[in-house]
């Protein structure tokens, strides 16, 4: 199977492993790459990760359009309505941060992953469109909705209307990507950043991720009030017990996730 799963310590690396294939995903590798971040879900352990795709062309073109979308849409043209979920992660399921290391395109479903990340890094020679709207369809899998939360409305309207993907440097200025990276550097720069936050509280890392997630959907007073419950639940942990004890002794802490 062409997912790659390499955990180490408390980060694990995901790679969509099919470069002679743009790193595109057909029915089975969308379901491999969803069992890799469900078992980066359920381990305790793991408290990052960094997805990325193998060689230097490509993240990912997406979903197969001969493979993965044909089925679909016979699917929906027959009265169905099936979940579309691209590589386990864009419902927004997961409750643990992730990087994307984009290097190269990352067109379609394949933006639509990066954009289900959290942080984005981005090589040079990357690009990031949804070219769906060129296809007659449109993004389903949160584009239309993760990227003007990304980028400012207009720049968001252009990139899904046309179609048309925009380079890295484009993407840096929009602040769609954090960084622009040597493609040598990249990967590492992502699994150093990664484990930067998996060195954190991992349980105030993700009521975190949390409060700033729900956030975007409520109104500053309601965002507010789930920030302070979240608040609140991560000072009854032993963690918040150990930070500060840790800092006080003047040594790093030692957190258990609990």
């Amino acid at each position: 199977m062409a997912i790659r799963y390499q955990p180490d310590g408390h980060v694990v690396l995901i790679t969509i492993d099919r470069p002679q294939f743009h790193n595109c995903l057909d029915p089975e590798h969308n379901d491999a790459l969803a069992d890799a971040f469900a078992r980066y879900e359920a381990d305790d352990n793991l408290r990052c990760a960094v997805l990325t795709g193998a060689g230097e062309k490509s993240f990912s073109a997406g979903a197969d359009l001969k493979a993965l979308i044909p089925p679909f849409r016979d699917a929906v043209r027959a009265g169905e309505a099936p979940p579309w979920v691209i590589g386990g992660i864009t419902d927004g399921r997961l409750t643990k941060p992730t990087i994307a290391a984009v290097n190269g395109h990352a067109l379609a479903g394949g933006m639509e992953l990066a954009l289900a990340c959290d942080i984005r890094l981005a090589s040079p020679n990357a690009s990031m469109g949804l070219a769906e709207t060129k296809w007659a369809i449109i993004p389903g899998a949160g584009g239309t909705q993760r990227l003007p939360r990304a980028v400012p409305l207009g720049a968001a309207m252009e990139i899904i209307l046309t179609g048309d993907p925009v380079d890295a440097a484009t993407a840096l200025r929009l602040g769609l990507v954090n960084r622009v990276l040597p493609l040598p550097e990249l990967v590492p720069a992502a699994l150093t950043l990664a484990g930067t936050i998996a060195a954190r509280g991992p349980l105030a890392v993700r009521a975190a991720r949390q409060a700033i997630l729900a956030g975007f959907s409520l109104s500053e007073k309601e965002a507010m009030a789930v920030e302070y419950q979240l608040f609140l639940d991560v000072m009854r942990t032993e963690d918040a017990v150990e930070g500060p004890t840790a800092f006080t002794e003047k040594r790093p802490p030692v957190y258990q996730g609990r």
